[in-house]
């Protein structure tokens, strides 16, 4: 596969995350199949897991930006989307779903779901416990993923329960057995 920055490299295949990717060793960029992405995130902060990578989660806010560079795989044109909130414009090619990431764009995409995953821990915890509870059940992905990513919700509701609560966690700690 060639690089869809004109590099004129050939892109070379590395395991990023535990995942095979391609990349260009030119400029840097990582070149994501479908689903490979969301896989390279949750192996690099399992705490993030439960956080899916959808970026047609919210369609009012979507916007796509046709853009002249070509997928690497199939060498249809690439959209350009944005991810989430997030200041960051990710390639998206419509035909086989694949991603391709500018350098640095996922260290990006990591620092924003540290700050989104933050926020909705603590305002909106009670409503991602019940969307995770029918993820186990509806997907997208399979029964047993969906279950670790429910009870990584769980274990993050006890570490916010410590923070905000010391004494009553100290007062359950010490309590007789």
């Amino acid at each position: 596969m060639n690089c869809p920055n004109n590099c004129k490299e050939l892109m070379q295949k590395m395991l990023f995350h535990h995942v095979e990717v391609d990349y260009c060793p030119r400029c840097l960029g990582i070149w994501f199949d479908k689903d490979e992405l969301r896989l390279a995130k949750d192996d690099k902060d399992k705490q993030l897991n439960w956080l899916d990578f959808d970026i047609w989660n919210d369609k009012s806010k979507f916007s796509l930006v046709k853009i002249d560079r070509r997928c690497p795989a199939c060498r249809v044109p690439f959209v350009q989307v944005h991810y989430d909130d997030s200041k960051v414009k990710i390639d998206f090619c419509k035909k086989c779903q694949g991603i391709w990431l500018d350098r640095g764009e996922f260290k990006q995409i990591i620092i924003y779901l540290v700050r989104k995953s933050d926020y909705e821990i603590l305002h909106r915890y009670s409503k991602n416990l019940v969307l995770e509870l029918w993820e186990v059940f509806s997907g997208p992905q399979n029964f047993r993923e969906e279950l670790a990513d429910f009870f990584t919700l769980l274990k993050l509701l006890n570490y916010k329960f410590v923070v905000q609560h010391p004494w009553l966690y100290h007062l359950i700690e010490t309590a007789p057995k």
